[in-house]
């Protein structure tokens, strides 16, 4: 699913409309029904409804959402902010089939004063903003503004229709210091714009934002903003496997990290990477690590096949220990590398990785310390990147080292710092956080909007290194693909955990637990909606309205 700008999703409706035939009016109903049937769904226990619009589209969106509401037997009332005169085309329909007693009470407010009138409007069980959307340019002013003070008294809950008002829908940063409305849900239409996958809209991170489709054809649905959802790849590892598979067709991954003794007791962190890539599906899996630390690792699950390195006397791999004949059977057989996870970054492991690296062009996934040593030395990335799939899946400050930045500038240009440095260097760049982003050596980014802050806590990254890892061992003629799918599963599989802990207490591996369901979610859910945040409810007893197809 693509990510369109404002301007390009103008450019969609025209298209939509003049290419294709599809009437606005029907498109516009088809959008209503959509946020009336959420509305239902969402918000089952809603039964008083409270519907603020305005003079645009998306005020039109509102209006028409409010008739099908009040006809399908909710206590509705609808503000109007501006006068009925100043409403054109489909807007101006939508408030003449909306202006009937059946539909419940409609108030014009002409002047911030007037609202005061209508106070019991904010005891409704729930607000829906239609005010601004889209193609509303900031900051809001008037009577949007006005309103905005006035809502602030209610306690219900808000259903944001295609944007919170007042947020701009090309805005990549997670907040902007602009007034806008307070969202509880956020639907949007036909495809998501950079403020749906970049902004934290809502005021919790587990409510929803979804994308409901309303009618354009996929040839309308074009951007050249190189941005994409990262869910969109689970298409990739739901096709079920052919009945006569075996272990030798899903790939063989080989971790190496770890350290026991005086440099610290890191054996956990290749052990989840392992774990991780064996759950996710990978046909066989080896960590190699310090004989030390074997049984450690040996003791997380007996699947896990293990190889005895040398260690030096600080409890690190040992660089003399990895002889050409020792890498050579190392490698053997293996066909994804995963490099780093409690490695550590002294003179040693650095010489340790630069010959594991060097002998190999097989795919490569490297965390951690291995960035860290890449960083160090730059010119070791653009020898190790040719010819090979190389992932790095730096957290913010790793990715400061990397590209000789500050952690302040790499979190105000995240999108920009990750794609410049995926095409400059020609690799994958996972750059974890809240909305990890995906970089493609090719300069397209897929943003992914699972996860969730109990993910904030030690063996998170080495959970999510042996995820890619196993699914570029099972679709090595996808590595984009399957690299999109571990980071979103990754998220999902924690936000999963959540419901069942707290994100307090939630630990890395708990996401693991996690997975299978996480594996089988449709991020489509009834109607066609995708969330792209939250979880829709198991079960629901609204029914879906009729609108759309008038």
């Amino acid at each position: 699913m693509q990510i369109l700008s404002a301007a390009e999703m103008q450019s969609c409706d025209r298209a939509t409309a003049e290419r294709f035939g599809v009437p606005t009016l029907r498109l516009m109903r088809a959008a209503s029904a959509a946020v009336a049937d959420f509305a239902r769904t969402q918000f089952p226990q809603a039964r008083r409804v409270t519907v603020l619009c305005g003079r645009g589209n998306n005020g039109g969106d509102g209006l028409m959402a409010a008739r099908m509401l009040a006809t399908a037997g909710l206590e509705v009332t609808t503000i109007l902010l501006g006068s009925p005169e100043d409403l054109k085309g489909d807007a101006a329909e939508a408030w003449r089939e909306l202006s009937s007693p059946a539909h419940g009470q409609i108030h014009i407010v002409l002047e911030a004063a007037e609202l005061q009138r209508y106070s019991d409007a904010l005891t409704a069980d729930l607000i829906v903003d239609a005010v601004v959307g889209t193609g509303f340019n900031p900051p809001l002013k008037g009577l949007a503004l006005e309103a905005l003070e006035w809502m602030r008294a209610s306690k219900a809950p808000v259903l944001a229709v295609d944007l919170p008002s007042g947020w701009p829908a090309d805005e990549t940063a997670a907040t902007v210091n602009a007034p806008v409305y307070p969202a509880d849900a956020v639907i949007t239409f036909t495809a998501p714009k950079p403020a749906h996958v970049f902004g934290h809209l809502t005021r919790r991170w587990h409510q929803p934002i979804v994308v409901a489709p309303i009618g354009s054809p996929e040839e309308a649905i074009v951007s050249e903003q190189g941005l994409h959802w990262a869910g969109d790849a689970m298409t990739l590892v739901r096709a079920p496997r052919a009945a006569e598979a075996n272990k030798g067709r899903f790939g063989h991954v080989l971790v190496v990290g770890g350290t026991l003794g005086a440099a610290g007791g890191k054996a956990g962190a290749p052990a989840m990477a392992a774990l991780a890539a064996l759950r996710a599906g990978a046909g066989l899996v080896t960590a190699a690590l310090p004989a030390a630390a074997l049984p450690i690792l040996s003791s997380i699950a007996p699947e896990l096949m293990t190889w005895p390195l040398a260690a030096n006397a600080v409890g690190e791999i040992a660089a003399k220990g990895l002889t050409s004949k020792l890498i050579t059977n190392l490698l053997a057989g293996k066909t994804v590398l995963a490099l780093g996870p409690g490695l550590g970054h002294s003179a040693e492991t650095s010489r340790v990785a630069q010959r594991l690296l060097g002998a190999t062009k097989m795919p490569a996934v490297l965390d951690a310390d291995a960035i860290n040593i890449l960083a160090a030395k730059p010119v070791l990335l653009a020898r190790f990147a040719k010819e090979r799939t190389l992932v790095l899946t730096p957290h913010p400050g790793e990715m400061a080292r990397l590209a000789g930045m500050t952690v302040a500038e790499v979190q105000a240009a995240r999108l920009a710092v990750a794609r410049e440095f995926a095409q400059r260097h020609q690799v994958t760049l996972v750059l974890k956080g809240a909305r990890t982003l995906v970089a493609h050596p090719d300069g397209r980014v897929a943003v992914n909007t699972t996860g969730n802050p109990g993910m904030a806590k030690g063996g998170s990254g080495d959970v999510l290194t042996g995820l890619i890892a196993g699914l570029l061992a099972q679709y090595p003629a996808e590595p984009e693909r399957a690299v999109e799918a571990a980071v979103y599963l990754h998220g999902l599989a924690a936000d999963l955990a959540v419901r069942e802990a707290d994100e307090h207490t939630v630990l890395a591996t708990d996401s693991l637990q996690f997975l299978a369901q996480a594996f089988r979610f449709e991020s489509r859910g009834r109607s066609a909606y995708v969330w792209l945040q939250g979880i829709p409810a198991m079960s629901t007893s609204a029914k879906v309205l009729p609108e759309a197809s008038k």
